[in-house]
């Protein structure tokens, strides 16, 4: 498992170990091949980030056609950030037989179901992990497995973020860090910044989270200041990325938390700074905020929807009558027919219409 967290760190730096990355988590998971992508509240607004043992012609179908036929979507928006789950939970294998999407682009590449892990989300769209699967189910341990990991994505997929996943030039590295919008901290063994971006300078200033004692960075909540230290000590010492647990909260809210993730130096960035015989890890800080509940996200789960039928509220939106709604789905009508009725028992409401005006009147209450 440290080799794997080993080359995810090596990714979040240099873009172009993103496949190597991703062919190590399937080693380790299972799987037949990995897609980190991100896919908007829209369905049709899909781009990928980074692939591992794609075909590129089932890729592009994705992406050019089927993407909004994707039976998990938007269910899969409202699943809880970090949580691993499988296609199989939000889908069942018999609604997903009738669909298109299997049709056309799950059964002729002989998957059988896929384990998956949201990344990150907002109002509007989301960073999604997905890892396809062949032959037999998903046990466990897989899931344990690919669990073990996903905070070690997070924080490669952030600080793949603060870095714009650029390889900037070894003489352009500070004014890189200076174009970070959240604060970077370059420091010693012994806590003294050696370098600290505008953001960081900014952020000491106003002792948001973190505060200096002695010319020594701390952090202002004891828990927090213990973490940094006992991480801190451990880059010291050499030992392995993740070992002590690299990333803490700094402080936390009903409604965001400010977390921070340090990372040891190599030798050849700190001598990009000049610090090679200073600066021993960088020290990341981002505002996580909890996105605001979306109006389908409150439908599915105050009425108990499963994920086929928030699909088909979300159709509804969109579209009407039975033609529209099952080619939009890619169902049968029968199907989209019996999915209407048990929506209308949950809810509950008479016809499309009053359905409509439910969700309306959520979004007004938002």
């Amino acid at each position: 498992m440290s080799a794997v967290i080993a080359v995810l760190y090596d990714a979040a730096i240099d873009s172009a170990k993103w496949s190597t990355a991703l062919k190590s988590v399937c080693d380790y998971v299972g799987g037949a091949q990995a897609t980190m992508f991100w896919q908007g509240a829209a369905a049709d607004n899909v781009g990928v980030l980074h692939l591992y043992n794609d075909d590129p012609v089932y890729t592009r179908l994705y992406l050019e056609k089927l993407a909004p036929l994707n039976p998990a979507f938007p269910a899969v928006l409202f699943q809880e950030v970090g949580a691993v789950h499988a296609f199989s939970d939000l889908v069942p294998e018999q609604e997903l037989e009738e669909t298109a999407f299997h049709r056309e682009w799950i059964a002729p590449q002989g998957f059988t179901d896929s384990l998956a892990v949201l990344l990150e989300r907002d109002a509007t769209r989301m960073a999604f992990l997905s890892f396809p699967w062949r032959g037999g189910q998903i046990d466990a341990a897989a899931r344990e497995r690919l669990a073990l990991l996903v905070p070690h994505i997070q924080r490669a997929v952030t600080i793949a973020q603060l870095f714009g996943r650029q390889n900037a030039e070894a003489s352009l590295l500070t004014e890189t860090l200076d174009q970070v919008g959240e604060p970077v901290f370059l420091l010693s063994s012994d806590r003294r910044i050696v370098y600290a971006n505008a953001s960081g300078r900014e952020m000491i200033d106003r002792g948001v989270g973190i505060r200096l004692q002695d010319k020594r960075l701390r952090a202002a909540a004891d828990e927090a200041d213990h973490a940094l230290a006992d991480s801190l000590d451990a880059i010291t010492r050499g030992a392995p990325v993740g070992a002590q647990g690299t990333s803490f909260a700094l402080e936390s809210t009903p409604n965001d938390r400010l977390l921070a993730t340090l990372l040891p130096l190599k030798r050849e960035a700190r001598q990009r700074v000049g610090t090679a015989d200073l600066a021993t890890a960088a020290l990341f800080v981002r505002r996580s905020r909890f996105a605001d509940p979306t109006p389908l996200e409150l439908v599915a789960k105050r009425y108990g929807l499963t994920a086929s039928e928030i699909r088909v509220v979300e159709a509804t939106l969109r579209v009407s009558g039975l033609d529209a709604l099952a080619g939009t789905l890619g169902v049968s009508k029968a199907t989209v027919k019996t999915h209407l009725n048990r929506i209308y028992r949950k809810c509950p409401v008479k016809n499309q219409s009053e359905l409509i005006k439910l969700v309306a009147g959520l979004v007004q209450a938002l």
